[in-house]
C-alpha cells in the first residue's frame, strides 16, 4: 500500500464549539490506483485530504506512507515526507504569480532534488501540451493551462501520491475531462496513486474506486 489511514479522525473546538469533522476512518490506496471522493460541502472531504497530505495532524489514528508511519513525526519531518512523497493539485492551481512556468519548477529544485530528469520533464511537458507556455506567467495562461501546469508541478518531484482538491472546478466539461484523463495517464504510466476530491459526478467513470463523504463518514459506493 502506498497510503494507509488507520482509525484516522479529526475534531475541532470543545464544549459548544466541538465538531467531529472526520469520524474514525480506515482507507487504503495502492500504486496505479485513482480514487474519487465526492460529497457535499462541509462533509469532511478536504479535511481527509489535508490529513492524508500531512498538512494537518489527525486527532487520532495513524497515517502510513510507503510503509513509513508518520503519525508521531514533528512538523519538520512531516514536511520532508510531504515534499518527497506527495504532489498537490489545488483548485486555485497554486502557482506563484510572479514566476514564469519554467521558474515554478526551478523553485521546487531548491526544496526537492528527487525531480524528473531533463528528458523525463521534456516528455511530460509535451504530454501536457505546455511547450509554448514555459516562458509565460500564470496570468497569461488560460484556466486549463494553469491546471495543466499544476499537474506538471505535482508530478515533477516524483511523488508517490497525488492529492487533488477540486482540480476541475473552474473548467468547462471538455477541459475537466481532459484534466482528469491527464492525471489518470500519469498515475497509471508512472505507477503512482491519486485521490481526487470532486463535486462533479460526471467524472467518476475515470476512477478505479469512488467514495462518498457525508457528515464526516467515508463510504465506498463504487
Amino acid at each position: 500500500m502506498v497510503l494507509t489511514l488507520e482509525g484516522v479522525s479529526k475534531n475541532f473546538g470543545k464544549d459548544n464549539t466541538y465538531v467531529e469533522a472526520l469520524k474514525p476512518t480506515d482507507f487504503h490506496l495502492e500504486r496505479g490506483e485513482m480514487v474519487a471522493i465526492i460529497g457535499p460541502s462541509g462533509s469532511g472531504k478536504s479535511t481527509l485530504l489535508t490529513i492524508a497530505g500531512l498538512l494537518q495532524k489527525p486527532s487520532s489514528g495513524q497515517i502510513i506512507i510507503n510503509d513509513i508511519n508518520t503519525t508521531e513525526y514533528k512538523e519538520k519531518k512531516r514536511a520532508q515526507i510531504r515534499l518527497k512523497e506527495i504532489g498537490f493539485i489545488l483548485q486555485a492551481s497554486n502557482l506563484v504569480p510572479f514566476l514564469k512556468v519554467k521558474d515554478q519548477l526551478k523553485l521546487l529544485d531548491k526544496v526537492n532534488n528527487n525531480h524528473l530528469t531533463k528528458d523525463e520533464l521534456a516528455d511530460k511537458i509535451e504530454t501536457l501540451g505546455l511547450e509554448k507556455v514555459m516562458n509565460q506567467y500564470p496570468s497569461e495562461l488560460s484556466g486549463g493551462q494553469r491546471q495543466r501546469v499544476a499537474i506538471l508541478k505535482a508530478i515533477y518531484t516524483n511523488p508517490s501520491v497525488i492529492l487533488a482538491d477540486e482540480p476541475t472546478a473552474s473548467l468547462d466539461s471538455e477541459k475537466a475531462f481532459a484534466v482528469i484523463e491527464l492525471i489518470r495517464h500519469e498515475v497509471q504510466g508512472m505507477q503512482k496513486a491519486a485521490i481526487v476530491v470532486t463535486h462533479d459526478t460526471r467524472l467518476t467513470r475515470y476512477f478505479d474506486k469512488v467514495y462518498e463523504m457525508k457528515d464526516g463518514y467515508l463510504n465506498r459506493i463504487n
